[in-house]
């Protein structure tokens, strides 16, 4: 067997095992983790299938409850993008579901149009987190617009590689100098996604690198906040800006 120096055995061992028992989500540790570190978290998950991404319903109902039960909140993980009936169709469907009037979005594989932020507003969402790029959230209608600025796949599999390619301290240092960056720019919400697949010692080098962001942002003075409460910031600083 072929090992990359990117990553050990020991994973490539342990991502075999999960294969045979079918064992992907890693949901409640995550939660577990980031609930300690007292980080207002939100999880997207999926209603629609397409584009290697698979959810039963009420797969998908149980996982709302269950982070919905640990003070989480919860958004759409989407698939459509550039179909407003099938965009529509996944809010509706995330509505009846989840019994959550008001919601935010994240777009699988970060797929957009011309159109398709637009239209995400149109739709009914109150957030979306889909532009990647080193911005300040923008309001899109009545919807936020919280540019994407780090994301694991992007930093472990860099240049679009299929595979990591990045060991712990290369991802480290990429992510120090997007935060500083940010900084530099006075991006005042800097938006990080990771997936709760990597959160396990198959994936050692991801899980590490997300354990290794919460400490570093911690030490660094760095504060967490949800979407929702972030919301209400720049909607008070917008109203402060109207009435001068």
């Amino acid at each position: 067997m072929l090992i990359s120096e990117r990553y050990t055995s020991s994973e490539i061992t342990k991502r075999i095992r999960s294969h045979a028992t079918n064992q992907w989500n890693q949901i409640d540790d995550l939660m577990a983790f980031d609930h300690s570190h007292g980080i207002p978290s939100t999880f997207f998950v999926g209603v629609n299938n397409g584009c290697y991404l698979v959810y039963k319903k009420d797969v998908a109902m149980a996982s709302i409850k269950r982070i919905e039960a640990q003070g989480f909140d919860v958004g759409v993980h989407g698939i459509a993008y550039n179909n407003v009936s099938a965009m529509m169709q996944e809010h509706q469907i995330f509505q009846k579901i989840s019994g959550i009037i008001a919601f935010g979005f994240w777009l699988h594989y970060l797929r957009t149009n011309a159109d398709t932020i637009r239209r995400l507003a149109d739709v009914g969402y109150i957030f979306d987190s889909t532009d990647m790029a080193m911005k300040n959230p923008y309001k899109v209608g009545g919807m936020w617009e919280f540019p994407l600025h780090v994301m694991d796949g992007h930093v472990l599999c860099k240049n679009g590689a299929r595979w990591q390619n990045s060991n712990l301290e290369e991802a480290q240092q990429f992510t120090k100098e997007k935060i500083i960056t940010a900084s530099k720019m006075g991006i005042r919400y800097f938006t990080l996604l990771f997936h709760d697949r990597y959160f396990s010692d198959e994936f050692k080098t991801w899980k590490d690198w997300y354990v290794w962001f919460v400490e570093y942002c911690k030490v660094s003075g760095i504060q967490f906040i949800s979407y929702r409460d972030a919301i209400i910031e720049l909607e008070h600083k917008n109203k402060g800006a109207t009435h001068r």
